[in-house]
């Protein structure tokens, strides 16, 4: 669970609120997992992992 906007969790879990933000960002540049068209799950999870993939190669050849 991700802490609400200005509340401290309990736990500790959720301080950096912003990376899952982020990361939702990242994944709604694709507009077929932002619309979701699929209707097999097996193929909404695939092209999650596409993209995912495709995020992770975009950070590591700006890195180098």
């Amino acid at each position: 669970m991700i802490a609400r906007r200005g509340v401290a969790h309990g736990s500790g879990l959720g301080k950096v609120r912003w990376v899952v933000e982020r990361a939702f960002a990242w994944l709604h540049q694709f507009k077929r997992l932002r619309i979701r068209y699929e209707r097999r799950a097996d193929l909404h999870l695939g092209l999650l992992e596409l993209a995912c993939s495709i995020i992770c190669l975009r950070r590591l050849r700006t890195s180098f």
